[in-house]
């Protein structure tokens, strides 16, 4: 049996308010598939330290957000080609930003 999930567009709704509501700041870049589009996330803090996070798949279908750009670099281009790489691959993927310290922990506050 199949289980009913969130659509793509709810759960970036959801939590560009989560964020806003913790006193950050949250824009979507990218709009992809209202239903079924993956979602990348870029978390910085005060502008700096961009990381990407992705839902990937898990064994028990809990969310399960892994960090797919660690690299500590200042060179915004590199991370700009990679975002367009990933367009390329996947046209249908939500791009959002969250600029709040400890994204990581809100993110996963959502998966609960």
């Amino acid at each position: 049996m199949i289980e009913p999930r969130l659509s793509a567009e709810i759960k970036v709704h959801a939590l560009l308010r989560l964020v806003n509501q913790n006193g950050g700041f949250a824009v979507v870049l990218k709009k992809g598939d209202r239903i079924s589009g993956s979602i990348l996330i870029q978390c910085v803090e005060k502008g700096e330290n961009s990381r990407l996070l992705e839902n990937m798949p898990s064994l028990d279908g809990a969310p399960n957000w892994q960090q797919i750009w660690p690299q500590a670099t200042d060179n915004n281009k590199e991370l700009s080609d990679y975002i367009a790489q990933r367009f390329r691959f996947d046209p249908d993927m939500w791009l959002i930003e969250l600029d709040i310290p400890d994204a990581e922990r809100l993110i996963a506050q959502m998966g609960q």
